[in-house]
């Protein structure tokens, strides 16, 4: 349990901060206050992809561990 738990931590926090980071470049471009723009953007997003992550993970495990049997 502590594995998943740190995984997901991990993981959502990266997939979101380069995600919000990139969503926020698209919107906005590099303008004086991208920073902190990225910043808000990535602290609303990190909770949610990782209650994601935890919640989903065990299951995109095991449809990843099938295809790849598939494959």
């Amino acid at each position: 349990m502590k594995f998943r738990l740190y995984l997901a931590v991990l993981m959502s926090g990266i997939m979101s901060l380069l995600m919000s980071g990139w969503i926020t470049f698209i919107n906005v471009g590099i303008t004086s206050n991208f920073l902190t723009l990225w910043a808000a953007a990535w602290c609303l997003a990190w909770p949610v992809a990782g209650l994601v992550a935890f919640t989903f993970g065990p299951s995109a495990q095991k449809l990843s561990a099938w295809l790849a049997k598939k494959s």
